[in-house]
Formats: C-alpha cells, structure tokens, sequence
C-alpha cells in the first residue's frame, strides 16, 4: 500500500486529522479533499458488509431495541438505535412497586459503512450485557454497501465536524437524562477514532473508552484533557494504523497517569473484528469481545 492511501485511510477511519491542542468545533474546517476519499475508496474496493451468522450473535439475555430521536443538532433531529435488558427492576420502591435500575450506559459509534444491520447487533450485544446502549448515527439515516458510497458520506461528517461532535454531546445528555450513573463509547475504525475524540471532547461526560482500530491521538496536550480509561484494540498486520503511533499515544498516557490498556492482535489486520466484513478474524475477535465486556464491567459498574 503506498504511503498517500495510508494516509487517507487514516484521515477517513477517523473523520478527522490530528488537531494538535485544539478541540475540534462547529468553525473546523473540513480535513479532507476528494481526492483523499477517492483514494481510501480504492483501498477498499474489494471490502463490503457482508452479513455472516457472527454479525447476528444472540446477547446474552433479551433485549429491546428501537430507532429513537435523542436530540437536535443544527436545526436537524439526532438519531439512533437505542437497545437495552427487556427485563431490568430494582429494589422495592415502597410497597410492592419495583423501580427499574438506572443502567450505566454505552455510546455506540458506527465503522464507515455507517449505522447498519452489523452495528445494531452489536448495540443489541452490548446492551446484552447490562446496558442502555445507544448507536448514533452520524451519516443521517444513510448507509454504505459499497466504498464510493461510504466515500460520499464520510465526505459529509468530515465537512462538518463541529456538528458531528454535537451529536456525541446530544447522546451523552440523553442518556444522562436516561438515568445513566456512567456513560462508555465504544467505535470500530472510523468510530474508533470518535471514540477517543468523544471522551477528549467530553471529559467530564465520559467514563470508558474502547476503541478497536481507530487513528491513535498522540499530541500530549490533547491527551492530558482524558479523564476515563482507555482500551485499544488493534491488528499487528494493520496497514492504516501505524503500531508506533499507537505505542507512543500509550507511552504518553502511562507518562501522563492515565489509565490505559493496548493490546495487539498478531496476523489481524483493520476491521478483524467485523462479523459483516471480508477481514474478519474470529479468533482475534472473540478475544477482543472478552476483554471489552470485562472492561466496561470493571469501569461503569464498578465490578
């Protein structure tokens, strides 16, 4: 792969280029030409979503989930796929009533290819496991089957990076008005990258990270803002990622004293935990899927 598609596909996992101190805001301007989208499309014009009896796996108990409207931004409703325990009450709240527990809570952020039927099956996973967990979706009902599709709608989050940043504020809000006593993010790739930036840019909203192949942030002053753990997952045959700017944004973060877990799965490369997509790894996948459960478990409730 040469050195320019590497780094358009850096730019495009993301959404975003390095920013250095400054957050990112509705002023930002875009961080990527045509020309780069074009590029990332041809990296990925033998990649497609796929569906796989992985991409469906049953949570671990039953959950509900629906389309919700969660907010405004810029004049234009905020959606997503909200999925939660079918079942979930508390001590008696007087009398016999019983109460529903306030669930921690977990902000689910879509790959490229946008909030498709992959990500909801997660969402649904995720939800599996004790959680209100929400999906943003930041490509505006719209999903990707193919790269020049996914091309046109990452071009849209990456002219308006200000109002993307704007919905992951509107989700933490919902969810605290849910009642979340904590909140995670969690991505994949392009989501991956948001991730981070969520908890960078809502420091005090944020109480776990888990980013699987996302663009690592390694400038030292954006960094020093994370208040919440961080957990990276990523491929050691990765192309899009360099394993050195991964290793220095975890060297950084141990100097600075936060909390922070990076683990590299050998002959996995981007996107080998995607159940729907053709770099798929199982075993790199299940491994990963065990340590974010375990992470979130030990971070948002406290276990």
């Amino acid at each position: 792969m040469s050195r320019t598609i590497v780094l358009a596909t850096l730019s495009v996992c993301l959404g975003l280029v390095a920013l250095g101190a400054h957050a990112l805001g509705a002023s930002a301007a875009p961080v990527a030409s045509l020309s780069d989208l074009d590029q990332m499309a041809a990296a990925h014009q033998h990649d497609h979503p796929a569906a796989t009896p992985a991409a469906t796996a049953a949570p671990a108990q039953p959950v509900n989930g629906e389309e919700v409207v969660f907010g405004e931004v810029q004049g234009q409703p905020a959606r997503g796929y909200l999925a939660r325990p079918a079942e979930h009450v508390g001590k008696p709240s007087g009398g016999t009533a019983m109460a529903p527990v306030p669930l921690p809570a977990i902000i689910v952020i879509h790959e490229w290819w946008g909030l498709n039927d992959n990500i909801k099956a997660m969402t649904r996973r995720l939800a599996g496991e004790g959680y209100t967990a929400l999906a943003v979706d930041l490509y505006g009902g719209k999903v990707a089957d193919n790269p020049d599709t996914a091309k046109q709608l990452m071009g849209a989050v990456l002219a308006n990076l200000g109002g993307t940043v704007a919905v992951l504020r509107a989700a933490d809000d919902y969810l605290k008005r849910q009642g979340a006593p904590r909140v995670g993010v969690i991505g994949w790739c392009f989501g991956g990258g948001w991730s981070l930036e969520t908890a960078l840019e809502i420091p005090q909203g944020i109480d776990a990270v888990v980013m699987y192949y996302g663009r690592p942030e390694t400038d030292q002053a954006r960094l020093a803002q994370l208040r919440a753990p961080l957990l990276g997952l990523f491929g050691t045959d990765d192309q899009s990622i360099p394993a050195a700017a991964v290793r220095e944004m975890e060297a950084t973060l141990k100097q600075l004293g936060k909390g922070v877990e990076i683990h590299f799965y050998d002959g996995a490369g981007h996107a080998f935990a995607n159940p729907s997509g053709t770099n798929y790894r199982p075993a790199a996948a299940e491994d990963a899927w065990r340590r974010t459960v375990a992470f979130f478990k030990k971070n948002l409730k406290g276990a």
